[in-house]
């Protein structure tokens, strides 16, 4: 493997599992200094084990301004800088608003956009220090298309897609470059452990890996491409139904007789290995 990023500094939030988790190995291998954060400060360091002496784990809970403070504080100590921001730390409760509890409603906002938004701020004035940097958030497909029972996470990632979007040209000229990776449905713990919760309509979608969003992240870094949508046909059909309102209300239904069938091979899969 290339490793195009000896002697940077990546901090990648959510980074105990999942696509975060995902992210911070794979810029280790590319020869970064990873700086994982995440709530759970057990399988956050067991992660910056696996990757090794370059990676650093600071305990953080995104939606606290304080702890957000502390992270990048903590980053450049340990480190003397940052070169690239991944913002990929959701949070997600399913279900229809009206039956929901705003304590939940409100930490998702917090976590999936509110964190992000001011973790970029903190980190910023760091950012624009180097020659060359990168932030790139984590968004959804369900950014690009509401997505019912998942109003709010919904609406979420169109802030975090907007922010990102309006960032971008609010930098241009500058030394950092912002983009977004927006991934349909992911294997990972987040739709597993609420299996029963996820809509059938997400599974009418093809399902990507952990490892393949996270290959999107470090090539945005890269090459700052503004947004890369996986799976691509996906996004392509997100974008026909954000123009064309009236064409998810007529596939809902064959969309979603789909994902059931989907999301059963999907458990008995799951339920047998």
């Amino acid at each position: 493997m290339v490793e195009r990023f000896v002697g940077k500094t990546v901090v990648v939030t959510g980074a105990s599992s999942g696509v975060g988790a995902a992210v911070a190995r794979l810029f280790g291998a590319e020869g970064a200094r990873v700086v994982l954060a995440a709530r759970t400060a057990g399988a956050l360091e067991a992660v910056a084990k696996e990757i090794g002496a370059d990676a650093v784990a600071i305990p953080t809970d995104v939606s606290d301004p304080d702890q957000i403070r502390a992270l990048v504080e903590g980053a450049v100590r340990a480190t003397g800088a940052i070169h690239v921001l991944v913002n990929n730390a959701g949070y997600n409760h399913r279900g229809p608003v009206a039956q929901a509890v705003p304590t939940e409603l409100a930490r998702i906002v917090d976590v999936n956009l509110r964190g992000p938004i001011l973790l970029t701020r903190a980190a910023l004035p760091i950012l624009l220090q180097q020659s060359r940097a990168s932030i790139v958030n984590v968004a959804s497909i369900a950014g690009q298309i509401p997505l019912p029972e998942e109003a709010t996470y919904s609406a979420t990632k169109f802030g975090l897609r907007g922010f990102s979007m309006a960032l971008a040209e609010e930098l241009r000229g500058s030394p950092v470059r912002v983009s977004l990776v927006s991934p349909g449905p992911i294997e990972t713990g987040f739709i597993t452990r609420d299996l029963d919760h996820v809509p059938d309509l997400v599974f009418s979608q093809p399902m990507s890996s952990a490892e393949e969003v996270a290959r999107a992240v470090v090539q945005c870094a890269v090459d700052g491409q503004l947004e890369r949508t996986i799976p691509r046909l996906s996004g392509m059909l997100a974008t026909a139904g954000y123009l064309v309102p009236e064409l998810p209300r007529l596939l809902r239904p064959l969309l979603e007789q789909q994902g059931r069938r989907a999301k059963e091979r999907f458990r008995k899969a799951h339920e047998t290995s």
